[in-house]
């Protein structure tokens, strides 16, 4: 019998290429996803046009009932929770959709795997945004972007500061999934993750910017620099992402109750104007841009410390960002037709 593992938002971006990875690996897949995403659909008939088992369910983490279900069918042997509300933006619209996707949504995965495959290994995919603006910590500004003064990232002893609906829902899951491993003795882990980025990502304006500032490149269409475009992240490659599941649960042991920061780093962090330099070089062409009013809680700089990962890992990402835009921007000029039927522009 196959091992399985089971993704919710397995037809999102990450989830896609999760699935992908598993499929080679020999495992069974299944997917639990409602397909509200922009770009889901097409990437579940990419999905089911791979090799190796795979089921798709569709339902939503808010129905206990189904993913208890689901869970009991299948007994899976690994989880990872990817299924969320994304933006910051829809969070402070429609919060209590927010709390209902992000919180309730995760507690109900948490206690369908207490039920029903209490044995199984769970990596639950959260945010930086659990730590709110970070106002203490003394930023510099440079001609192309900012920087931390006295550090080189934020490491996860700093202390959680959830911030709006957004942060709350995410950060209510990121602390349940902690403390299911030490009441419940259940093996999950925490990615606070940083700037994920790669292919089957239809990025919106909201979520997924490197993806949305690619495709609006591509497709000619302008864009709004909310802010003065010097703000930073720490960006991290899909396969770099992956990689580091593989690990935390192969040494689940060691990872289990524990938050990591999963990113880029240091090392690989970009600006929009970085960002804005490297796509018009692959591009052969300039963007159009206006500019818009600092967004709330826009951090000028976020950059993950990866050293908690490095050391009990041995994980540290290898894709660089101008290799990994280079494969953003590839896959997206491949697939123009298919990212236009989706109406991206339009949401």
């Amino acid at each position: 019998m196959p091992r399985t593992i089971l993704i919710t938002g397995g037809a999102g971006f990450i989830g896609t290429n999760v699935v992908a990875h598993y499929l080679k690996k020999g495992y069974k897949a299944v997917v639990f996803d409602n397909l509200s995403r922009v770009g889901a659909k097409e990437n579940l008939k990419w999905l089911k046009k791979q090799k190796g088992k795979f089921i798709f369910i569709k339902g939503d983490i808010r129905n206990d009932k189904k993913l208890l279900k689901t869970f009991k069918k299948y007994k899976p042997n690994l989880i990872c929770h990817l299924a969320a509300q994304t933006t910051m933006v829809t969070s402070v619209t429609n919060p209590r959709e927010d709390f209902e996707i992000n919180a309730l949504g995760t507690f109900n995965v948490l206690e369908a795997l207490r039920k029903e495959a209490p044995k199984a290994s769970l990596v639950y995919s959260s945010t930086n945004k659990v730590y709110g603006e970070m106002t203490d910590i003394p930023v510099v500004e440079k001609e192309k972007r900012y920087d931390y003064k006295n550090i080189r990232g934020i490491s996860e002893n700093y202390p959680l500061d959830f911030h709006g609906p957004y942060g709350n829902s995410k950060g209510c899951g990121d602390q349940y999934t902690v403390d299911y491993a030490r009441i419940f003795g259940l093996n999950t882990v925490v990615f606070r993750q940083s700037g994920i980025y790669g292919p089957h990502q239809f990025g919106i304006e909201e979520q997924g910017w490197l993806a949305w500032f690619c495709n609006s490149l591509l497709f000619r269409k302008p864009v709004t620099i909310y802010g003065d475009g010097k703000q930073v992240r720490d960006v991290l490659y899909v396969d770099d992402l992956i990689r580091a599941f593989d690990l935390t649960f192969k040494n689940i042991k060691k990872t289990r109750g524990k938050a990591y920061h999963i990113g880029g780093g240091p090392n690989f962090s970009l600006s929009i104007w970085e960002l804005f330099s490297i796509l018009e070089k692959l591009a052969g062409k300039k963007f159009n841009y206006s500019f818009g009013p600092w967004r709330q809680g826009d951090q000028k700089v976020y950059i993950s410390d990866i050293n908690q990962a490095k050391k009990e890992l041995g994980w540290s990402p290898k894709i660089s960002p101008k290799e990994g835009v280079k494969g953003l921007h590839n896959w997206i000029f491949r697939n123009k037709t298919l990212i236009k039927k989706t109406g991206v522009f339009k949401k």
